[in-house]
C-alpha cells in the first residue's frame, strides 16, 4: 500500500534528523527504593537495596507497581521469627503469580532483624511471598534467603502485627496458605478476623536534598 504524498514527503524529511539520534542510554539503576506501606498495625518504610539482591528487589517493586500487595494480610506472624504476607486477596489474581519464578540471588546480606526477603519452597521458586525478620535469623543465611532490603522507618509498628494465630498447622493454629491461595480474603476473613492487613505499599519520594545557599 502507498503511502500519501504529503505523508511520505514528512516522513522523508524527518528521517535524517532520526537516523541522526542515538539511542538514549539505559540509567543507572537506584541504589535505594524507599517503599511506603500503610497497615491495619500502622506504618512502617522499607528502603530497597537492589545491590543485595537484584532479581528480588526487581520482582517486589514490580509487584509494588501492580499493586498486587494491598489487600494482603499478614498470615504467618510468628513473635520473634518472621512477619510473613504475599498472597493476593483475590484467587484469581495469586493464580496468576504462582508458577512465575525467579532465579534465586546469591545471599549478600544477612537475615538480621527488620530486612525483608522472599520466601521459597527450594531452589529458584521465588513468586510474591515475602517476610520480614522479626528477630535475628541468620541461620536463613545458609538456606539461601537473601534479603533485598530493610526496614527503616516504623519497625515498632511491624512488631505490633497481629500474631494470635502463631504459625501454619501443624506448627500452629494459623492460616493454611493451600486455602488462602484457593479462597482468598473469603477464607481469611471468616476463619482469621484478627490478622492485620496492608492498605497500600507504595514506591515514596525520596527526601529532598538541602537547597543550596
Amino acid at each position: 500500500m502507498r503511502l500519501p504524498a504529503r505523508t511520505a514527503a514528512l516522513l522523508l524529511a524527518l528521517a535524517p534528523g532520526l537516523a541522526a539520534q542515538a539511542p538514549a542510554a539505559a540509567p543507572p539503576p537506584p541504589r535505594v527504593v524507599p517503599v511506603a506501606c500503610h497497615t491495619t498495625a500502622g506504618n512502617f518504610t522499607l528502603t530497597v537495596v537492589p545491590a543485595w539482591a537484584p532479581r528480588g528487589a526487581r520482582r517486589f517493586l514490580h509487584l509494588v507497581a501492580l499493586r498486587y500487595y494491598d489487600g494482603n494480610a499478614f498470615y504467618r506472624v510468628v513473635s520473634g521469627f518472621v512477619a510473613q504476607w504475599g498472597l493476593n486477596p483475590d484467587p484469581r489474581v495469586t493464580a496468576q503469580w504462582l508458577h512465575r519464578t525467579i532465579p534465586d540471588d546469591p545471599v549478600r546480606h544477612a537475615n538480621t532483624a527488620g530486612t525483608i526477603a522472599f520466601a521459597d519452597s527450594g531452589k529458584n521458586s521465588r513468586t510474591t511471598q515475602v517476610f520480614i525478620n522479626l528477630g535475628d535469623n541468620r541461620r536463613l543465611d545458609k538456606l539461601g534467603f537473601a534479603p533485598f532490603g530493610e526496614v527503616t522507618a516504623g519497625m515498632g509498628n511491624v512488631r505490633l502485627l497481629a500474631s494470635n494465630y502463631g504459625d501454619a498447622p501443624p506448627r500452629g493454629h494459623g492460616p493454611d496458605q493451600a486455602y488462602i491461595i484457593k479462597f482468598g480474603a473469603l477464607y481469611l476473613t471468616r476463619y482469621f478476623p484478627r490478622l492485620d492487613v496492608i492498605y497500600s505499599c507504595r514506591v515514596a519520594a525520596p527526601p529532598a536534598a538541602p537547597a543550596r545557599p
